[in-house]
Order: structure tokens, then C-alpha cells, then sequence
């Protein structure tokens, strides 16, 4: 039976937006794909083996957190940067997202260095995007949407290396302006959508455990699911996007 390690870093503090359900989405869809699944909860100063993780999952956390995770984080920061560069899966969400880059400068001017696994950075904005939010994803076959909640001020742009994780249709993605949202390298994926993502866009689930199992060399044998319920919940989210995206275009005219 193939086997995914996943370490759960700081739960108690990376858990906006019910980022946990993220987790409880990739155990479930494991269990039904017939692969067992590992979960180890990470708190802050414990000790992580990276060798014995295949996929990380890091949740959203305010600007308290972010600093303390951070700040833990620097201290396997060569550690974190090899077992990227050899295939470890990461699955990051919003400041956790922002902490992958070279650095994030707060609000108040404080800037918060990053981990530097991914070429990019981040810098707070005037103001919040906050919204339901759609992106189309074509980076595999087939292209597919995504859906999801997004509340950051931290506006974040990628640099040449990176591609992003899809192209914002309906929101504001990494900073409101270039309509790209999250971004992807190697086995890493990070995204501004909360929501939770997963159980809304399970397609995503699954991709997320076929990276972790190709980081040991393990094939990725998918069960045929009923979807249903999850494409009921995805399409609910586009209907409510359309539908408040229409009402504000209408009080403008």
C-alpha cells in the first residue's frame, strides 16, 4: 500500500479560515484513494524531520504567527531548502504562502524575512482584498477551476522562476493587479485561498497527494469517486462570486 508522511506544522497557529479542513480533506481522500496516511502535528520548538516528512502543510496565520513560525523555521531554513530542492511536497496557504518567499514587509514597516524556498516577496497594501474568489488553472491536464476565500493585505509578486497557480477570473489572487494567484515550484504549491480549498476543489486534493507520493517514487493509483457533493459546493462558490461580482459592476452604472 503506498504511505504519505505529512507533517502538520503549528495547527494551533496556522488555522484562519478553517485551514484545517484542508488536512481533514487530503486524510479522507487518501483513505478513499487506499493510501495510508501519517499525520505528525508540529508545535512550535519541536524538533522536525524532514527526511521523514513527504508532504508539509503549512495553514494561514496572522502577522503574530507568521513571525513565530518564522522565526522557528530559520533555524532548519538548509534543512527545509534541500528536501524542497529533492521533491518534498509543501502545500502553503496565505501567510504561510508569504513566508516561502525572500521576505514580507508588515503594515506598520516591519519586514519579516522569509524562508527563500520561492522566488518571491511580499509587501503589505493599502487595504485588504478580501472576496469569494475563482481562478482558472491550467497547469495540468485537464484545466480545471478553482475556488476559494481570500483575506490578505500582503500584496505578492512572483519572480521569473515561478509560474503561478492559475489566473484570477473572478477576485484579486496575489495582489489585484497581474490576475495571478498562488504560485508553483517543483513539488511546492502555495495560494491566498482559504475557505477551506480542498474540500471544494478535490481535484486539487488529489494532486497534492500524487506530489507527495512521487517525492518517495511512489505512482499514484486514483479510486473512482463520486464528486458530486464537492462539485455542488465548488459551483455554489462561482454562483455566489458571479452573483455579488454582477450586483457591484450594476451599482456602478
Amino acid at each position: 500500500m503506498a504511505k504519505i508522511r505529512i507533517c502538520h506544522l503549528y495547527p494551533a497557529h496556522l488555522n484562519l479560515y478553517g485551514d484545517r479542513g484542508n488536512m481533514l480533506a487530503l486524510c479522507r481522500r487518501a483513505q478513499w484513494h487506499n493510501i495510508d496516511l501519517e499525520v505528525t502535528p508540529i508545535e512550535p520548538g519541536e524538533s522536525i524531520n524532514f527526511a521523514q516528512c513527504d508532504l508539509l502543510f503549512m495553514g494561514g496565520g496572522q502577522d503574530s504567527d507568521q513571525k513565530l513560525v518564522a522565526a522557528d523555521l530559520k533555524k532548519r531554513q538548509a534543512e527545509l531548502h534541500k528536501a524542497v530542492e529533492e521533491g518534498m511536497a509543501i502545500f502553503a496557504v496565505c501567510g504561510s504562502y508569504q513566508l516561502l518567499g525572500h521576505y514580507y514587509t508588515a503594515s506598520s514597516g516591519e519586514k519579516i524575512s522569509g524562508l527563500e524556498i520561492v522566488d518571491l516577496y511580499t509587501e503589505a497594501g493599502p487595504k485588504r482584498l478580501i472576496g469569494n474568489a475563482v481562478v482558472k488553472c491550467s497547469l495540468w491536464d485537464p484545466p480545471r477551476t478553482l475556488v476559494g476565500f481570500e483575506n490578505h493585505a500582503g500584496k505578492t509578486y512572483l519572480g521569473p522562476s515561478l509560474q503561478p497557480l492559475g489566473e484570477v477570473l473572478i477576485g484579486y489572487g496575489n495582489n489585484g493587479t497581474d490576475k495571478k494567484e498562488g504560485a508553483v515550484y517543483k513539488n511546492v504549491i502555495g495560494t491566498y485561498l482559504h475557505g477551506s480549498l480542498l474540500p471544494k476543489n478535490p481535484w486539487l486534493t488529489d494532486k497534492i497527494l500524487e506530489k507527495a507520493l512521487s517525492y518517495r517514487n511512489q505512482v499514484f493509483k486514483p479510486a473512482r469517486l463520486d464528486d458530486s457533493i464537492e462539485q455542488i459546493a465548488h459551483d455554489s462558490v462561482i454562483k455566489l462570486a458571479t452573483s455579488k461580482r454582477h450586483k457591484k459592476l450594476s451599482s456602478r452604472v
